[in-house]
């Protein structure tokens, strides 16, 4: 029988028993903390190696309040402590899976783990990574490996080419409405198709880090040349490319018309409850827009962004905020002038954090408050006060419901 592109990746790294040898261990100043206590537990010297360890505070970071700095402060000195290399302090930080990739560290054929769901972001270069508990990653830096269960897959044929601002959010979204917040329960969700080759790469990171939105053990894309182009501009490590057999076997197949495609917008409280723009009929009135996080910080979000914003202002009584996922981005989307845009229409730009995506810092919801985001969850409380309201959108809807102060897509201004 075939092998699936994710089977293969953990085949070729499997001892008995699939207990995989780990190229990368992630951790954020969230989870660091829990699986750094473990270690100390399991009274190990070091790590297994700690140019294969990435520590990245970027959740509250910089520090939001005491305990924050207690957790920065426990990584900052477990990383001295142990010499690691991809340790990444405040001026070098940025959003974790937007930061790794920029730095070459997640390449394809690589098998990753780490301490935050959205791990599985990597897999638009072609590698298997997925997020694990704290535990986990605790024994993956003592030992460098880790125990899986080889998931099953779905397959997800793209075709035909998405129309102007329509993007990667818009993809995933549709796809966790269709098979909802556990249709892809620890299954490998595999996308592929003639489709794949107009979205960019931005796009890929986006669908990938949401799969864990509809259960998935990880997301993968095919690597082919843009991904090549992508890794050989970021990253001096070698890399394996894995297909998947002609006759590997799925659980279920779907086919995706990018064409067909509308702006996606997930309501509260489940990334599963989506409606296209077409579908909202009634006028929902919103406080605030996030436009950011690891899902959709990176560059193209913010040039989309900002072509939106550029001579408009953000409606009266509206908070817009922009975060770039990293510096480099953030420094990038200065010299093209993006940063200036939104300034000049009314947002705050911040330094790269994950801040409110979580209910952290730097834009908490109060109660009956409504927030378009283009993070990942809108859960009850995920970005505040229980009462609050989180809908999932684009970087093109987020913005142009900025400007309008209620849900609106582009096509409206």
């Amino acid at each position: 029988m075939g092998m699936t592109m994710t089977q293969k990746i953990l085949a070729a790294h499997a001892g008995q028993l699939i207990e995989a040898d780990l190229d990368l261990v992630l951790g954020n100043d969230i989870t660091s903390p829990v699986a750094i206590k473990e270690m100390d537990k399991m009274n190990v010297e070091g790590v297994f190696d700690k140019d294969k360890i990435a520590l990245v505070p970027d959740h509250f970071v910089p520090n939001k309040d005491i305990k924050s700095a207690e957790h920065c402060k426990c990584v900052r000195e477990f990383a001295y402590r142990n010499e690691i290399t991809n340790y990444f302090e405040v001026g070098e930080m940025g959003i974790e899976h937007a930061l790794l990739p920029e730095k070459g560290l997640t390449v394809a054929g690589d098998v990753i783990i780490g301490a935050d769901s959205h791990t599985c972001t990597y897999g638009a270069l072609g590698a298997f990574s997925t997020g694990v508990g704290s535990t986990d990653m605790a024994a993956g830096m003592a030992t460098g490996k880790a125990w899986f269960k080889v998931p099953s897959a779905i397959k997800f044929n793209l075709v035909g080419k998405p129309s102007k601002w329509i993007s990667g959010k818009d993809v995933i979204l549709h796809i966790i409405g269709m098979i909802g917040v556990d249709g892809a329960l620890y299954k490998s969700m595999e996308f592929v198709g003639e489709g794949i080759k107009n979205l960019t790469m931005d796009d890929r990171f986006t669908i990938a880090n949401m799969a864990i939105e509809a259960g998935g053990k990880n997301g993968i894309f095919p690597v082919d040349d843009l991904a090549v182009a992508y890794m050989k501009a970021h990253s001096n490590k070698p890399y394996t490319i894995y297909e998947a057999d002609e006759d590997a076997v799925y659980d279920e197949e779907y086919t995706i018309d990018l064409s067909t495609l509308r702006p996606t917008i997930a309501f509260p409280h489940l990334p599963e409850n989506t409606r296209t723009i077409d579908e909202i009929k009634e006028d929902i009135k919103i406080d605030q827009v996030v436009i950011g996080s690891c899902t959709n910080g990176r560059i193209d979000d913010m040039r989309i962004a900002a072509e939106i914003l550029k001579d408009r202002h953000v409606a009266k009584g509206m908070r817009c905020i922009v975060i770039p996922a990293t510096q480099a981005i953030y420094m990038q989307a200065m010299e093209e002038g993006l940063l200036k845009i939104f300034i000049e229409a009314g947002a705050v730009v911040s330094t790269p954090t994950c801040g409110p995506c979580l209910g952290g810092y730097m834009g908490i919801l109060a109660e009956g408050e409504r927030c378009v985001s283009t993070t990942n969850r809108n859960f009850v409380g995920r970005m505040g006060h229980v009462n609050s309201e989180i809908y999932l959108a684009s970087p093109a809807v987020a913005a142009a419901s900025a400007v309008t102060g209620r849900i609106s897509c582009p096509c409206q201004l």
